[in-house]
Parts: C-alpha cells; sequence; structure tokens
C-alpha cells in the first residue's frame, strides 16, 4: 500500500484511486501476513468476517470491532505493519490525553507525520499564513501529539517557536479530586508566562488551548497585548462552543484570524476547521480524507443521523502506517456534508459526552 495524496485539491485531499480501491489496497497491506502488524494479524484470527473480502467500501470499516480501549495496553511495537521492514523509520509514540482514563498509545511512522505535515502546512498557505513569523504554543509538549505537531510546523515554516510547559494530566487530576485552589493557581503560573513571552518577544501566532484562552481572555492587558502583536490564534486540543467561538471572534479578539484544529491521537492527526465560516455560525471541521474519515451516528444504533442533526462521533483512520477503523470518539456533533469528494462526514459543534465505557470525561485543558 502507497499513501496516496492529490496535492492539485484545494478543498479536500481527495484519493487518487476511487474509495473502493483504496479500501481493499488497505486490506491487503495490514491483513497480508508478510506486511501486516502483529496486533491486527493476531485480531484477525477471531474475526466472524474475513477483511480481505468482505471489507471492500468504506461503509464496511463498520464490521471492525472498536478497538481503542486496547491501545492502553498494547506493546507500540505490534502496532507497526511488517511491510515497513526490520528497521522502520518512527517519527514518534504519543499518548492520549487521558480524558477518558489511561492513555492510549500509537505509532507515529515518519512518512505519515511526513505527509499530515504537508497536508497541514499546505493548508495554512491558502489561508494566507506567513512563513517565517514566530509561535507562541500554549499546548501539552512531552508525549502529546500537539505539541510536536507545531514544531514540526514551525520547523518547516521557519521562525522561532516559544513553548510554555503544560502537565495536563495534573490539570485533570485536580478537577478529579476537586482541588479548585491548585487548579487556579497552575492556571495563574501558565498564563504569567504566557504574558512574559508576549511582552518580550515578536509573536505572530498563538497556539492555545480553549480552556486557556478563556483564562487569558480574564486579564484586559493581555487581551489587548494579543491584539496588538499576534495575526492567528490557532486553537485545538478542547472543545469550543459556537458562542464562545462568537464572543472571542467578535469581543475580545477582533483583530485576530482563528484556526480550529479538531483532532487526537487515536485520529493519528487532526482536522482542520472550513475556510469562510460567518461569526454566528458552528464551526464546521474537515478531515484530511482519504486517511481520516469520520461518521455521525446514533450511539445505541450506530446508524447514521441525519444532516443537520447531532450524533457520536466515529472515526476511521486507514492509512499505510495505521488501521484504526469504527473507534467511538468521546465527542458528540452535528453531522454536516463533508467537501466534494472528501469521504465521511465533516462534522460541528463538538462538544465532549459525560462519559465513555464507564469513565467520566474530564478535559481540563487539553
Amino acid at each position: 500500500m502507497t499513501h496516496v495524496y492529490d496535492r492539485s485539491s484545494r478543498g479536500t485531499c481527495e484519493p487518487a484511486m476511487p474509495p473502493e480501491e483504496f479500501i481493499e489496497s488497505a486490506m491487503r497491506w495490514h491483513f497480508s501476513p508478510a506486511t501486516g502488524s502483529p496486533f491486527w494479524l493476531h485480531k484477525a484470527q477471531d474475526f466472524d468476517f474475513d477483511p480481505l473480502s468482505d471489507v471492500r467500501t468504506p461503509r464496511d470499516l463498520a464490521l471492525f470491532p472498536d478497538v481503542a480501549d486496547e491501545l492502553r495496553d498494547v506493546p507500540v511495537g505490534d502496532l507497526v505493519p511488517r511491510g515497513y521492514g526490520a528497521d522502520p523509520e518512527i517519527y514518534a509514540v504519543y499518548d492520549s490525553g487521558g480524558t477518558t482514563g489511561k492513555p492510549k498509545r500509537l505509532v507515529f511512522m515518519a512518512d505519515w507525520m511526513n505527509l499530515l505535515m504537508e497536508w497541514s502546512s499546505r493548508d495554512l498557505d491558502i489561508r494566507g499564513f506567513r512563513r517565517g513569523c514566530h509561535w507562541l504554543a500554549l499546548v501539552p509538549s512531552g508525549p502529546h501529539l500537539f505539541g510536536d505537531f507545531t514544531a514540526e510546523m514551525v520547523r518547516r515554516r521557519g521562525g522561532f517557536r516559544f513553548t510554555i510547559d503544560i502537565d495536563p494530566r495534573w490539570v485533570k487530576e485536580c478537577i478529579r479530586t476537586g482541588d479548585r485552589v491548585a487548579t487556579a493557581r497552575y492556571l495563574e503560573h501558565l498564563v504569567g508566562q504566557t504574558e512574559t513571552v508576549l511582552r518580550t518577544q515578536d509573536i505572530s501566532v498563538l497556539v492555545v488551548t480553549p480552556p486557556l484562552l478563556e483564562r487569558i481572555s480574564r486579564n484586559g492587558e493581555l487581551v489587548e497585548l494579543i491584539n496588538r502583536k499576534v495575526e492567528w490564534i490557532i486553537w485545538g486540543g478542547a472543545h469550543m462552543g459556537s458562542d464562545t467561538r462568537r464572543v472571542f471572534r467578535t469581543e475580545l479578539f477582533p483583530d485576530v484570524s482563528f484556526y480550529g484544529y479538531y483532532g487526537s491521537v487515536t485520529m493519528l492527526g487532526t482536522s482542520i476547521e472550513r475556510a469562510g465560516l460567518a461569526d454566528d455560525e458552528p464551526c464546521v471541521f474537515d478531515t484530511f480524507s482519504p486517511y481520516i474519515f469520520l461518521s455521525v451516528v446514533d450511539p445505541d444504533t450506530r446508524t447514521a443521523v441525519a444532516y443537520g442533526e447531532r450524533g457520536q462521533v466515529v472515526m476511521n483512520h486507514v492509512s499505510k502506517s495505521m488501521l484504526l477503523p469504527n473507534n467511538l470518539e468521546r465527542d458528540l456533533a452535528l453531522r454536516v456534508r463533508a467537501p466534494e469528494g472528501g469521504l465521511g462526514d465533516s462534522v460541528a459543534d463538538i462538544r465532549p459526552i459525560p462519559s465513555l465505557s464507564g469513565n467520566p470525561v474530564i478535559e481540563g485543558v487539553y
């Protein structure tokens, strides 16, 4: 299987082959003994279907079990397809945020990370992001994807990247135990460091999670500073309601352009805020199709809801580097038609569900 990417497309990344051919190619790669990963080859022994003959369309991915919870304990080496050879080029191993309990853990292959970054950086060019400007990333690093994602973006596009060290798991623990004082002190600690960088450095892009942006917005002097210096606010890592988004864009930061990401480690990437949305419209996210595509379903029946209706998000990742189909995400969203040529659905007005797999959903700052 090869990564396919039509660089001529502006609104989406269309498969260079028909969807059915793309899915069949992926099944041959991931379920052939010479190329598949130990994880999926072992799982296939217990399937009541044959991926090589029964999975032929994107819709057929619903035959697969949701294995996301198993990613909390699987040795990551078992997730690497054998087709990469004896010395595969690994970019990194990343953890999920731990929102629903013990973190999940996934391998990012170097070729996949390169493809993801090409797509993401190209979209920034389309939107008019300047190259060579300086970024301040107020997002988690360490085992989390978001920090390295911004680091790689700046490395490719030029400029300096400034960072604030964030431990989102400590914030989640404080929230879980009801320690509001510790939570507030930690947020003040982060905001103070942010202000220092913004006052002393030439920052054009602020990358931040919505809860931290809300906390920053309580500081009038900091709000004025951001409006004066920052050109773009890139947000992600937690949900932002439609009303909050409107207030940020029109009242608090009217001189700054907003650009949202909706992604996760189990997505192995991100989806991107659709261009041209009005301030009072729900924020729509389009995926990196055909590798990442979503559906919005009734959580009880797993059947698709109507366009414009709310359901639970199901994520599919299908690439040479990883197969992760039929993953029921922790989010509710409105179902929106994808751009022409894109697989699956786009999503809007994303909100976390109260619990998943019996675990409470705690967002914290990430």
